[in-house]
């Protein structure tokens, strides 16, 4: 097996803002696997809060890429299981080897990766599409700019209220909240009923992740459902998550790829949290992989290849939040 890698700078339609960070592009970092003439393709990305670099990342891979390139005969199960005491202090990069052994493992099959765990698609969910924080002129410009059925609103300033007021009045859409740690629990208790008033689903992350005793509180007293993100980013944080959320967002570069987020949902829906997986800004590579888990899921964010100018791989559709899965095996992208 040898491995390949292929950096790029994602550049961004509009300036994505959250409640911590602006940005207009993405460094964003392909695996590429190759053995018995295919190819199997993974992504991960850079990420300042969580302190990760490009540097990191390519580093750690090329350290261990004899070892990585050893292993061409085993499962995704094994295949993760060797590497993770490699990379436990960088998921970000195991996500991108992972995903790509999966989706070469598939290939090989001759099967889609959703077939190989033996899933069926018939109920899938629809994504969101996510509208970050700016002007209110501008989030209604961005929403007018692409009528969709759901979407998701970054919040986390001092008018997020009239905010979401707003926008309500240019949709009849579906909303979902993401504060991403900006609120403390009574701000979080007391938007929760409005919110619920204008037509808001669920929300997610609205305390910092340390913050257990303010969650325990919007636990027991919100009017919507709570999501985990930044609560729920490795295997053993799911079980910690009950009687604190209603639900946990799995993100693939946190917790190392589809191996381990596949474990994740297939326990929190064994405790009866609601699951979801969320994406980062990433192109069709990335997103492409994450509708294979669709049929696990209750909820789905995989609109970052959406938010870019352009994509540099081709894979999965989305028409008005309905994922369509490309004629190709694995998990049906590649580079362009």
């Amino acid at each position: 097996m040898k491995l390949q890698l292929h950096s790029y700078d994602l550049v961004l339609k509009h300036t994505f803002t959250i409640s911590r960070e602006s940005r207009n592009t993405q460094p964003t970092l392909i695996v590429e696997l190759i053995d018995e003439g295919f190819h199997g393709f993974g992504e991960t990305s850079s990420n300042t809060y969580y302190k990760i670099t490009m540097d990191d990342l390519n580093d750690q891979i090329t350290e261990n890429q004899g070892f990585i390139e050893s292993l061409s005969d085993a499962t995704p199960d094994e295949f993760w299981e060797k590497l993770q005491p490699l990379f436990k202090n960088n998921m970000f990069a195991l996500c991108a080897l992972d995903m790509a052994f999966n989706d070469l493992y598939a290939r090989k099959q001759g099967k889609k990766l959703y077939e190989v765990w033996g899933l069926k698609t018939d109920n899938n969910p629809m994504t969101d599409y996510t509208i970050g924080i700016d002007t209110i002129e501008t989030m209604v410009a961005k929403m007018k700019e692409l009528p969709w059925p759901i979407y998701k609103i970054k919040l986390g300033t001092k008018n997020d209220i009239e905010i979401v007021t707003e926008l309500r009045k240019h949709t009849d859409a579906v909303f979902r909240i993401d504060a991403n740690c900006g609120w403390n629990a009574d701000e979080a208790i007391k938007n929760s009923f409005i919110l619920k008033e204008l037509g808001v689903e669920f929300l997610e992350q609205p305390l910092p992740a340390d913050d257990l005793e303010g969650y325990k509180k919007v636990f027991e007293n919100s009017a919507l459902p709570i999501i985990a993100d930044e609560s729920c980013i490795v295997e053993s944080d799911v079980e910690k998550c009950v009687g604190l959320f209603h639900g946990v967002n799995v993100k693939l570069t946190k917790c190392g790829g589809l191996t381990p987020g596949k474990r994740m949902l297939e326990k929190a829906k064994s405790l009866g949290l609601k699951t979801m997986v969320g994406c980062m800004t990433e192109s069709s590579i990335g997103i492409s992989a994450i509708a294979h888990l669709l049929p696990l899921l209750n909820y789905v964010d995989m609109d970052g290849s959406l938010l870019l100018k352009e994509d540099i791989a081709a894979g999965i559709s989305i028409t008005n939040g309905v994922i369509s899965y490309a004629d190709e095996n694995g998990i049906g992208a590649h580079l362009l």
